[in-house]
């Protein structure tokens, strides 16, 4: 009998009382200090109450090594077997252009092809995925660049994609910055729309210093305007505040906001908080970028002065969250990166991607769906194959089935090979969590 390569074990933040979580066979306690000092001594290969090893035994914290293996080939298969039946996400660029010069785009180096999306192309899009994912539940993201350019050209073309989404009976999600939001309600009436990701970066000035027009100008009081909008016509915004340093302070007051528009009593609304880092190119200097446990570190000392930024935003802090509103785990997470699996990205050119990360960068593109259909099958492979079960680094941590091996655009990023970690401080985020949410 062992302890399990699956435990998860640290003391909670704050407080003198440990956590054990595992994910392979689905328990999570909180231990007292004492049961926490009798993990640590049989750990260490001491002897330790008999009750209390029965106990772990019982939850199989201490199990059969051969037993837990096979547990973990069936849970992987149920893992396999269950995303290939999930819904797809289709990305689909209309462009590389934006109205926004935010300080920290990781696009603003991008080639802007001297193409122009045309329905030729868009109609060559939808055939493409209604014969490659045909069977398939999936959905429609339209991305940028700025998808929602306040231009006569673009409004005709964003129409007839939707057209074409109602007859393919997609659902549509927009990534946008917001600005025109308010010029297109018209037009979504008439379509499928699941959603509407909108950024903010905090209140007033402390978004208008960071997400700007070219040559100058302010965008808050407009996109606060589009937001009431779609709130008001019952469009789901998905309102996104990419932090850093330079602004994580402002998310008590954008929180305020929020709740004192009413927009966090909607049913139409929902938030999301996105760390700023490096992803191939970035303008924000690296000392203004958090860490990702150092981010979250901030937000929870953030939250116990300011606990009304629950109501606006309760952040993961990996499964906690999941645990303390269903008091059950989610299931193993044996990947976390949904490219080429659950998640593909077209753009305006013709080329495909693996998912948004990648979208634009020639040098990542798997293939073209127009002028004619290519796919560059040993790229896509390394894609579809990348879980922790191939990622060699993965294989011997207690935290895989938490963090799935992370993000593989960034793996790839670092060391040049898409099957390597991009690793998520899993037990320090646990530490927080528990002591945010669990507990008490």
């Amino acid at each position: 009998m062992i302890f399990s390569k699956h435990n998860i074990f640290s003391r909670i933040s704050g407080s003198e009382n440990y956590f054990l979580v595992n994910l392979l066979n689905g328990n999570a306690d909180i231990l007292n200090p004492q049961e926490g000092q009798m993990i640590q001594e049989y750990v260490d290969g001491k002897e330790i109450s008999l009750n209390f090893l029965n106990n772990l035994k019982e939850k199989a914290y201490i199990v059969d090594k051969n037993e837990e293996d096979k547990l973990y080939r069936s849970k992987y298969l149920d893992f396999i077997d269950a995303r290939d039946k999930d819904e797809i996400q289709l990305f689909f660029v209309t462009n590389y252009l934006c109205n926004f010069a935010c300080t920290y785009c990781y696009q603003d180096e991008y080639a802007n092809a001297n193409k122009e999306l045309t329905h030729e192309i868009v109609d060559a899009f939808f055939k493409y995925i209604n014969t490659e994912f045909a069977g398939r539940k999936k959905y429609l993201t339209i991305f940028g660049g700025e998808p929602l350019l306040n231009s006569p050209k673009q409004k005709a073309i964003i129409t007839y994609i939707l057209e074409q989404a109602n007859t393919s009976s997609l659902e549509v999600c927009f990534v946008t910055n917001g600005y025109a939001l308010e010029d297109y309600i018209d037009i979504f009436k008439n379509a499928r729309i699941r959603e509407i990701q909108v950024t903010l970066d905090g209140k007033g000035s402390v978004h208008d210093k960071r997400r700007f027009l070219k040559g100058g100008g302010a965008t808050f009081d407009k996109i606060v305007k589009g937001i009431d909008a779609c709130i008001q016509q019952k469009l789901p915004v998905n309102l996104r505040m990419v932090v850093d340093k330079e602004n994580i302070n402002g998310l008590p007051e954008l929180a305020q906001f929020a709740i004192d528009k009413g927009w966090t009593k909607s049913i139409f609304f929902k938030t999301q908080l996105g760390r700023n880092y490096e992803l191939h190119h970035c303008q924000a200097t690296s000392e203004k970028l958090f860490s990702r446990i150092s981010l979250y570190e901030t937000i929870y000392n953030l939250m116990k002065h300011y606990p009304h930024i629950l109501e606006f935003h309760k952040p993961a802090y990996s499964i906690s969250k999941f645990l303390s509103e269903n008091e059950d785990l989610p299931d193993p997470l044996f990947d976390a990166c949904p490219a080429c699996k659950t998640e593909w990205a077209f753009d305006y050119t013709g080329q495909i991607y693996s998912c948004t990360a990648t979208v634009g960068k020639d040098d990542e593109a798997l293939g073209t769906f127009y002028p004619k259909i290519s796919r560059k099958e040993e790229m896509i492979n390394a894609w579809e194959n990348r879980d922790v079960t191939t990622i060699t680094e993965c294989n011997s941590c207690n935290m895989q089935l938490a963090c799935g091996g992370g993000c593989g655009s960034v793996a790839k990023n670092r060391t040049g090979n898409v099957c390597s970690t991009d690793c998520r401080p899993v037990k320090e985020l646990l530490e927080l969590g528990f002591s945010a949410y669990i507990e008490k």
